[in-house]
């Protein structure tokens, strides 16, 4: 399994978007300050995920996302993410 996911910094209110195939550990080395890129913003929330079969469906998503260069893109992503969750009811 390969996975998009948008990270979140409350404290700098930026947003970060990338992809991995341990979301953990990923997570991890940002809030650890082990990514240069995203060192500087810690710390990081997992806002939103994608899952993928394979690291190349995964990569184009993550640079479809990226091309739109828009943080309303990426808030509404998260928005929808919350309202299909919440309408989740498990049994």
């Amino acid at each position: 399994m390969f996975f998009i996911y948008i990270l979140y910094s409350e404290y700098f209110d930026r947003y970060y978007v990338g992809s991995c195939s341990d979301l953990n550990a990923r997570l991890h080395r940002h809030n650890s300050k082990g990514v240069p890129s995203t060192k500087p913003y810690v710390p990081w929330k997992l806002t939103y995920v994608e899952t993928f079969e394979s690291r190349a469906a995964a990569t184009k998503r993550e640079k479809e996302i990226k091309a739109k260069k828009s943080r309303k893109y990426i808030e509404y992503l998260i928005s929808k993410n919350d309202r299909d969750t919440a309408s989740y009811v498990p049994i």
